[in-house]
């Protein structure tokens, strides 16, 4: 008989630093396999776990499971590729690791997306996930919506409204208000390229667009929300910029801040940051409507001789429209 492998143990010293980043990424590939949490990962999600994302908060093992669920229904085949871990705390206070995977998956069955379509679904999702003992207690999570709509050619704005109609007002989307504060309190580690990437994007958030082509390698990748793949500190500037422009008054904020530079690889930093105030500029999300917005962001970058020559930067697009439009009435 076949045994699916015992999970990773969380690294207790600084000679087993590849087995938190290994026991989150087989996290991800076996809730896709196994479905539920009474397999293998029955210990692993606290019972009391709390799973933020942009379009709500839940608590508990049922909201982990409900998020999964309502992906495979969609897309049956869903895949997990883990293309990165960033992490930082102790075996003794507990770890936090920053999580990028790519999702992929075909448009198979009904869902939160309307009738299978047969498409194939290529997207992002950046995470934040703490735990301590070989136990999840809190999660934040971010998921491209706007290339899931890009894929199935939906207008977010529209689906967005879908999305509002069943949504339960008192806890999604997520805004501060609705939070509720688990056992991590940390804000990341001291790194230096962890703190230089954070302060790189509020001075760009402050105006100092400036910034980036001194700092960001001619050649730099960017992947940005919608799927978008783009080259050059141009396009950089024009992202950040784009974001601005919608919320020009509103105050951007880094919640968390990791900073690594392990062997045989770049030096990489992941942020958590919000973007939080009235939508009251032209752009991205339309006319101003003076919805009062709290975009959750995720932001992971590397970097080479020439500066930043890799960022991946996500938002969700329909969590932002569902507040523009709850707002509306």
């Amino acid at each position: 008989m076949k045994h699916e492998p015992a999970l990773p143990q969380i690294a207790k010293s600084a000679d087993h630093d590849a087995d938190f980043p290994a026991f989150l990424n087989q996290t991800a590939q076996l809730l896709r396999k196994e479905r539920s949490l009474d397999g293998t990962l029955q210990s692993t999600f606290h019972s009391q776990v709390i799973r933020r994302d942009a379009q709500g908060i839940g608590f508990g093992r049922p909201a982990v499971l409900a998020d999964l669920h309502g992906q495979l229904l969609a897309c049956p085949d869903q895949e997990a590729l883990a293309e990165d871990v960033l992490y930082s705390g102790s075996d003794e206070l507990g770890l936090l690791g920053a999580q990028r995977l790519l999702l992929r998956g075909r448009h198979q069955g009904a869902g939160p997306y309307g009738a299978p379509t047969g498409r194939v679904l290529r997207y992002r999702e950046m995470s934040e996930t703490y735990a301590k003992g070989n136990r999840i207690s809190d999660i934040w999570c971010l998921r491209d919506t706007g290339a899931i709509c890009a894929h199935l050619e939906l207008d977010p704005e529209a689906q967005a409204g879908k999305m509002l109609a069943v949504a339960d007002l008192e806890t999604a989307p997520f805004r501060p208000s609705v939070d509720s504060q688990g056992p991590y309190t940390g804000l990341g580690n001291e790194n230096q390229w962890g703190i230089a990437f954070a302060e790189l994007l509020a001075g760009v958030m402050d105006g100092a667009l400036h910034s980036i082509p001194e700092q960001y390698d001619p050649a730099c990748q960017l992947d940005y929300p919608g799927g978008r793949t783009l080259h050059g500190p141009d396009e950089a500037a024009t992202f950040w910029m784009a974001l601005r422009a919608a919320f020009p008054s509103a105050r951007f904020t880094v919640h968390h801040c990791i900073g690594v530079a392990d062997a045989l690889m770049p030096p990489r930093a992941a942020i958590r940051w919000s973007l939080e105030g009235t939508h009251d500029g032209w752009g991205l999300f339309g006319a101003p409507s003076g919805a009062v917005v709290h975009v959750m962001g995720m932001s992971h970058a590397e970097f080479g001789p020439q500066g930043l020559r890799r960022e991946w930067t996500l938002y969700d697009a329909l969590a932002i429209w569902m507040q523009i439009l709850a707002q509306k009435g």
